[in-house]
């Protein structure tokens, strides 16, 4: 009965991993629309680049806060209720930006999103270490991950359809109620495994504070990978609609075409990156090497990259801007596997939720304020050739602090 039990929860994990990948891709549906809308919308509400940088600050601080509150919050409520209650407010928030008047009521509206968007990956994360052993974390983490990608294809032609169609405000509506979709049917799908049901209350009462995380090399290690790289991401988040906008000459409908094409190409780098630690340890290879091996190619992609905003010809341009997606998301799927592999099961999502503080504190000085400035009065060079060597100095940082196999004893 044991093993059939085993062999039953065995396959209802790739349930779990579908149900991880439509929550992750609702949640970036939420925060495209804002990038590939905002042209129409700086014309609606007359806002200029500046302010537009204001805007995303906003949920950019909103979110890094909300990240060390959210790692805490669902290491002592559980997957099942902390991730719900994540999905029922930033889909609330979501749809209300429907109803900004100007820049500033989008701008808080967008930090009541960011604060509650930050449970997203504490509980993936938590849910992964769960339901999968460590050989199969990074391709789980792959193909759940590859929900921002995907809604980057899906969403830019849907989100530019609906506002062509009925306007910019409905197209925040809709997606925003897509995530009520999901509420409702999370608590009927999300199970833990049987094993682990019995130990339900356990979670709950173990707590890890910070100063006990804080000690180890390896939390250093995480937190200084995320907070060097997750800029790359939120800068091509925010800005490059706009990019493709007012450098490139591209339109609503040329950005619709072009942001697909990219996280296309992304989606399949970043898919045989989270592979590819698994067939190495499968070979032998220890799972920290088998990591960091390939992290080492991801980050050495990014300098050539960077040579996208020189590129004369655009489409030039826009295979490199997919390559350095798809080298991050290969970053990206082994550094949130590393936080499973170095930690245990209930710290896993304090040290994610660290790790989104980090990449958050970063990315709103880099990825907000400081592009805002730099754009308006120098150009995108400079912003290029910074999103170009993060990810090597990122890979020493995490090269040197994380060397162990196996999770460390707190």
């Amino acid at each position: 009965m044991l093993n059939e039990e085993k062999t039953t929860y065995s396959s209802y994990r790739w349930v779990i991993v579908g149900l991880l990948f439509s929550a992750t891709m609702i949640n970036y549906f939420d925060r495209l629309v804002l990038s590939v809308l905002i042209p129409e919308i700086k014309k609606s509400l007359s806002m200029n680049d500046l302010q537009y940088s204001y805007v995303i600050a906003v949920f950019q601080i909103a979110y890094t806060l909300g990240s060390l509150a959210a790692g805490k919050f669902i290491d002592w409520a559980g997957t099942r209720l902390g991730y719900l209650l994540s999905i029922i407010v930033w889909s609330f928030a979501a749809a209300m930006h429907a109803t900004a008047g100007s820049s500033w009521a989008l701008a808080g509206w967008r930090g009541l999103l960011g604060i509650s968007e930050s449970g997203n990956f504490p509980a993936a994360m938590k849910a992964i270490s769960e339901w999968f052993p460590k050989e199969e974390r990074s391709f789980a983490t792959s193909l759940f991950n590859s929900g921002p990608s995907v809604a980057m294809i899906v969403g830019a032609p849907v989100i530019a359809g609906l506002a062509l169609i009925l306007g910019w405000r409905w197209a925040f509506l809709f997606m925003g109620l897509t995530g009520f979709v999901l509420a409702v049917l999370w608590p009927f799908l999300y199970k833990k495994p049987k094993e682990q049901k019995s130990s339900e209350g356990s979670v709950k009462e173990t707590k890890y504070p910070w100063k006990k995380l804080l000690i180890h090399r390896e939390t250093y290690g995480i937190m200084l990978g995320k907070a060097l790289t997750d800029p790359v991401w939120w800068f091509y988040l925010f800005w490059l609609p706009s990019y493709l906008n007012s450098q490139r000459g591209f339109d609503l409908k040329g950005i619709a075409i072009a942001v697909p094409l990219i996280y296309i190409i992304a989606i399949i780098i970043g898919n045989f990156g989270g592979w590819l630690p698994v067939s190495l340890m499968k070979r032998g290879w220890p799972v920290t090497k088998a990591r960091k091996t390939v992290m080492f190619a991801a980050a050495i992609c990014l300098p050539v990259t960077s040579l996208a905003v020189t590129a004369q010809n655009v489409w030039v341009a826009v295979l490199l801007v997919s390559l350095a997606c798809g080298a991050h998301s290969i970053w990206s799927h082994n550094i949130f596997a590393m936080v499973i592999d170095q930690f245990p099961h209930k710290a896993v999502g304090s040290v994610t939720g660290l790790g989104g503080f980090a990449g958050g504190i970063v990315g709103f000085f880099v990825s907000t304020i400081a592009v805002g400035y730099i754009v308006t009065y120098i150009g995108y060079i400079p912003i290029f050739i910074l999103m170009g060597v993060l990810h090597p100095a990122a890979y020493l940082c995490v090269h040197f602090l994380i060397r162990r196999n196996t999770p460390v004893e707190i």
